[in-house]
């Protein structure tokens, strides 16, 4: 298996590496060819362009002005301007190749000897003579002449350049040709090659995974006594030898795995019931304490009767499931016991149907959707607020609702809720999220998934909990 594969990695690697170095190659010569063709024409299109408008007219002011020519130009600037343009066309003549083009710059350099001779002699006969006449007779015959040359084997020779440009161009675009056409051969017989050893290379790990791939569905389906039968292919061997083991060893886990999970759901199920918030026991006994030292005997004992019932109802002698009729007591208790510490903002009705009093309910299902009602609902609200619990019967499942007029939620706050509800966030106990969360893990491990809490809310108008659960009687 690795010698094919090693084989079909060569077939790829080594001709594409080799198409890869000569397309770097012809690139990279195409490219200095044309790069140094392009800079030569602009360097001479730079003096086509300027070098004669700039020597006539400083000339000019030369031979017109005489002995004021100081005062006006730079009588040293046509040296310089001569000189540069001597270094910048030996430039270029060392970088040509074209006999042409070479001859056309001999021209121009010995035309640029003869006008530095000229405009000297022109410049110490402006500032002796003082002849008018004879100067411009001078600039005329001496200089504009010779720029006029000088331009011209200019013009030749960008001609020239431009020429061998566009040859250079057919050049490059034969070798693109030719470079497709042998590239096109290469990628097929790379293509051809590689086919037939993938094929090779195909049957010999296809069929060995189909055949592994048929016997874990079978386990997956539960079958734990399928095994893979032994191959020549030493690495599908030893995935075989672990699949077989692997199977064995699940085969042997999967009644204690099972067994683990329902003590696992029991445990997670007594924990979320016991859930009990201490501070709200805290600030009952200490309102006790407060009445009693008030000495309001009658509030006293409303204050301890619904305390009894509501701890009587949460622990129920141990049982999970308790009437509709005991919750109703339950969430009453402790509306109650809230109410004497709220009397200003908390105001409530509980409106369950009776025929459903009856039914069972998980315990601790109703209660904590009041306690988040009144703790992030009415507690956050300015004003009296009111808590409404109902109940009904509707087909074969019982509606809970719990609604509030408090502050209610933004969108974004609701939505985090709703991915706390669902276990899609990480749960902070410090916020309404968590409890709600709680509860609604409870309902769907006991009743099932398709059970389940949902919530709805708007900003500075109240917040609606629903509960779905199944009718289930006493």
């Amino acid at each position: 298996m690795k010698s094919l594969l090693y084989l079909l990695l060569g077939i790829c690697l080594f001709p594409l590496t080799c198409m890869m170095v000569y397309l770097l190659v012809l690139t990279n010569s195409v490219s200095e060819q044309y790069d140094a063709v392009v800079k030569n024409i602009t360097l001479a299109n730079t003096y086509n362009i300027v070098f004669k408008e700039d020597m006539d007219y400083l000339m000019y002011i030369i031979v017109v002005n005489g002995d004021r020519a100081d005062e006006l130009v730079d009588a040293k600037q046509p040296q310089a301007m001569i000189d540069e343009a001597r270094d910048t066309f030996y430039e270029l003549y060392d970088t040509t190749d074209s006999d042409s083009a070479r001859e056309n710059l001999k021209r121009i350099i010995k035309s640029l000897n003869i006008l530095e001779d000229r405009v000297n002699e022109i410049k110490e006969d402006a500032s002796v003579s003082g002849s008018y006449d004879k100067n411009m007779n001078q600039l005329d015959l001496n200089v504009r002449v010779l720029t006029d040359l000088i331009q011209e084997h200019i013009q030749k020779y960008i001609y020239g350049q431009a020429a061998h440009l566009e040859k250079l161009r057919l050049d490059i675009r034969k070798n693109v040709e030719n470079s497709i056409f042998f590239l096109s051969i290469g990628m097929a017989v790379i293509f051809i090659s590689a086919a037939i050893v993938s094929e090779k290379i195909i049957r010999s790990i296809t069929n060995p995974i189909q055949k592994l791939c048929m016997a874990a569905k079978q386990a997956g389906q539960g079958n734990f006594f399928v095994r893979m039968e032994e191959t020549g292919t030493y690495e599908l061997g030893i995935l075989n030898d672990s699949f077989n083991r692997m199977v064995e060893e699940i085969g042997k886990l999967v009644e204690d795995i099972r067994i683990e999970q329902l003590n696992l759901r029991a445990a997670e199920l007594k924990l979320l019931q016991e859930q009990i918030n201490p501070h709200f026991l805290y600030n009952t006994l200490d309102t006790i304490i407060w009445l009693a030292e008030s000495r309001d005997t009658e509030q006293v004992v409303k204050m301890v009767t619904s305390l009894s019932d509501f701890f009587r109802t949460t622990l129920s002698k141990g049982k999970d499931f308790i009437t509709i009729d005991e919750e109703k007591l339950h969430i009453q208790s402790y509306l109650e016991i809230q109410q004497f510490r709220y009397q200003d903002i908390l105001e409530y009705d509980i409106c369950i149907s009776e025929e459903i009093c009856q039914y069972e309910i998980l315990k601790l299902t109703l209660q904590p959707l009041v306690e988040n009602a009144l703790y992030h609902g009415i507690k956050n609200k300015r004003g009296l607020g009111h808590i409404q619990v109902t109940g009904e019967k509707k087909g074969e499942n019982l509606v809970f609702q719990v609604k509030d007029n408090g502050i209610g939620m933004t969108q974004e706050r609701l939505r985090e809720v709703r991915q706390l509800i669902r276990g899609e966030r990480t749960r902070d106990q410090e916020s309404s999220g968590f409890g709600l969360f709680n509860i609604n893990q409870r309902i769907r491990l006991y009743y099932g998934p398709e059970y389940e809490l949902t919530i709805e809310s708007t900003h500075r108008k109240g917040t609606l909990l629903q509960l779905v659960i199944p009718c289930v009687k006493n």
